[in-house]
């Protein structure tokens, strides 16, 4: 069975500004060594699909860089593959108009690879899932679409779509992000939702992206295509628990600051439900090649501690305090200084003194001697990004 991944990767990301205002969404670091891409692309390559193509259109630059030099992983001898597509205009004159239109400008890729299966992905979530338990489920039911779903609770059904199933799993009812859901039958405060994943026959898949770009549609998966289909096709509908590698059911969208921090910070958790020390499913990355962490007892008896926190090769905490917190690679925390709570992406240099606190602050970003950032929110909203739960982010490069 040969199955080709389209990873649509184009997203804009404007809920994470400040975060992609150099980068798209999938781009975004995550987790101190990774981009949020990596995950699914993890996923693809563990579950044995190894025929991979990124869609990607909004400023792609570092996407594409990282696609380039973290996963040239695979044998094109043995015809696999990682490649980034940008947004050509094969077709017309316009971008990308929607998800399902992303995928129809580029049949013609589709058409060369001639696979029995495409197999439709995001590249903006974190979890841990087995493909081929969905593709096995899919050849079982003879479906022409199957779509992963996941539990969630009833209150945030208007950020997603809402799937209604048959006692068999298949899709008789879909409402995109409805403001009263129908919940799933016994569990009124739960929806099933769809998680943005879709298997594909390939001829039903060109079949139904034909018609519906000769529609005036949005030309989108969750608003056109699947109504459409389960009118006329076999839509069915897979648990997402049946193929979790992580065991307790953990997938998030961070397409918010919120959801991006709460994540993050998931994994400093004493049992994080997202395990990323499995090594029978990896999740692969670029990494330079820095030298190892290091913590620094000075003179006069101040000492570098990091507790309950990610430190990656590159840093250097020299007399510095550390709690809860991610560090990516070369940030450097001086002497008397205080982080927590906070994630600090490669290349942040904490000066003497300072004190950071529930903050984001992004790569090449130097924080000056003895400034607090995160304990006066309205001091700090007059010159960085607040969100409503309080959360600062700082942006990339920005000089203090």
């Amino acid at each position: 069975m040969k199955v080709l991944a389209m990873v649509l990767a184009g997203g804009r990301g404007e809920r994470l500004y400040p975060l992609t205002r150099d980068r798209a969404k999938p781009a975004v670091p995550f987790g101190a060594i990774y981009r949020i891409i990596d995950f699914t692309l993890s996923n693809c390559v563990n579950s044995d699909i190894r025929r991979i193509y990124a869609l990607t259109q909004y400023k792609s630059t570092s996407l594409h860089r990282h696609i380039q030099f973290g996963w040239s992983i695979l044998s094109s001898s043995l015809g696999e593959f990682i490649e980034a597509i940008p947004a050509q205009q094969r077709i017309d004159e316009h971008w990308y108009q929607g998800t399902a239109d992303a995928i129809f400008q580029n049949i013609y890729t589709i058409q060369q690879e001639r696979p029995d299966l495409i197999l439709i992905l995001s590249g903006d979530h974190i979890y841990k899932m087995d493909y081929r338990k969905m593709i096995d489920f899919h050849l079982e039911k003879k479906a022409d679409l199957t779509v992963g779903a996941i539990r969630m609770e009833r209150r945030l059904s208007r950020e997603f779509g809402v799937i209604q199933v048959d006692e068999e799993s298949r899709v008789v009812g879909f409402e995109e992000k409805p403001e009263e859901p129908k919940t799933i039958p016994g569990d009124p405060e739960a929806i099933l939702a769809s998680m943005g994943i879709y298997i594909f026959p390939t001829e039903i898949l060109v079949r139904r992206l034909i018609e519906d770009a000769r529609s005036d549609s949005t030309h989108d998966f969750g608003k056109d295509i699947i109504p459409v289909m389960i009118k006329k096709d076999r839509v069915f509908a897979f648990d997402f628990r049946r193929g979790d590698r992580g065991g307790t059911g953990y997938w998030r969208d961070v397409g918010t600051v919120e959801a991006y921090f709460e994540a993050n910070m998931d994994l400093i958790s004493v049992t994080p439900q997202l395990n990323l020390y499995d090594p029978q499913w990896p999740i692969f990355t670029y990494q330079s090649h820095y030298p190892p962490a290091k913590t620094v007892l000075e003179e006069e008896g101040r000492m570098g501690t990091a507790i309950n926190s990610i430190i990656s090769n590159g840093c250097i905490i020299s007399g510095g305090s550390v709690k809860r917190s991610i560090l990516s690679p070369r940030v450097v925390v001086h002497s008397y200084a205080d982080v927590e709570d906070s994630i600090l992406l490669e290349g942040v240099d904490i000066g003497r003194y300072a004190k950071i606190r529930k903050t984001i602050i992004d790569k090449d970003v130097q924080i000056p001697p003895g400034m607090k950032i995160g304990y006066d929110l309205d001091e700090d909203a007059r010159r960085f990004t607040v969100t409503g739960s309080g959360i600062v982010v700082v942006p990339r490069g920005m000089r203090l």
